[in-house]
């Protein structure tokens, strides 16, 4: 067997970024082999993930790339288990890594950007890396791609909340200022919709049956149970639903005519908040 030498466990160390003591077992166990070395220290890392597999990751950051012309972007969330580890520099770097690699090469969703290669390894493999050095859970929770007429990113809380705009109806204007504000609204009161028409039918039916309950408990007439209901449920678009809602930085305006009064027809096409936690 091939001594080791502090020279080569520094060398190793280097180029993996590994503990001192796992670089000396790794280049021990691949005799000296430094190839070798580093795809042992790579199945540490895998055995890492394998068996933090279980572990609450509720930490992390969101990372937002967007196209110079503003009308595509990706929004990423990358989770560890502390916020120590999620302010690492190699963390945020993984992160901001993994947000560019979908940004060109616009996977379809989370498990197809998993195999994309970044350099010589896939962004799993390099998930996978980062937990052998690191020994949290890391994962990517939420990917978005987002395709648009205007697309204004926001992001909020230390960067463990994103939120992506889409605007229509920009009429050649510069809409950046009103999209952030859009983004700030979506980021602190989180519609469930745009606006009536996009919820989820499941979250009306809900709603409806919470309603009826209410009304029933309060001894309203079985008659009127249903005209009740549905005042309630137009309640709740006014208060959940994001062009309905009032427009938190102009109280006397709801988000859609806030949108209208900075030009004539502008709207939201699309919007995701993503949040870490």
């Amino acid at each position: 067997m091939s001594a080791i030498s502090a020279q080569d466990v520094n060398k190793l160390r280097q180029m993996t970024g590994a503990g001192m003591m796992d670089c000396k077992k790794a280049l021990t166990e691949a005799d000296g082999d430094f190839e070798k070395a580093i795809e042992i220290l790579r199945k540490k890392g895998q055995k890492v993930s394998a068996s933090r597999s279980d572990r609450d990751a509720k930490e992390g950051s969101v990372f937002i790339k967007v196209s110079n012309d503003n009308k595509e972007a990706v929004l990423i969330a990358l989770n560890c288990e502390t916020d120590f580890v999620g302010k690492n520099e190699e963390f945020q770097s993984l992160g901001k890594l993994i947000a560019e690699t979908a940004f060109a090469n616009k996977p379809a969703d989370k498990e197809a950007l998993l195999t994309l290669k970044a350099g010589d390894l896939t962004i799993n493999d390099k998930i996978v890396e980062l937990v052998g050095k690191i020994g949290e859970k890391i994962e990517v929770s939420e990917y978005v791609h987002m395709k648009g007429e205007a697309i204004v990113p926001y992001i909020h809380a230390g960067s463990k909340l994103g939120v992506l705009v889409s605007l229509k109806g920009v009429n050649g204007k510069d809409v950046t200022e009103a999209g952030k504000d859009v983004g700030m609204q979506i980021a602190a009161m989180n519609p469930v919709g745009i606006d009536e028409k996009s919820v989820d039918t499941s979250i009306i039916e809900k709603e409806l049956e919470i309603a009826k309950a209410q009304i029933l408990a309060e001894g309203k007439p079985a008659n009127m149970v249903d005209k009740i209901a549905q005042g309630k449920l137009q309640k709740f678009f006014k208060d959940n639903t994001l062009l309905h809602q009032i427009f938190v930085k102009d109280n006397s305006k709801t988000v859609a005519q806030y949108l209208d009064s900075v030009t004539k027809g502008l709207t939201v096409a699309e919007f995701k908040r993503i949040a870490i936690g």
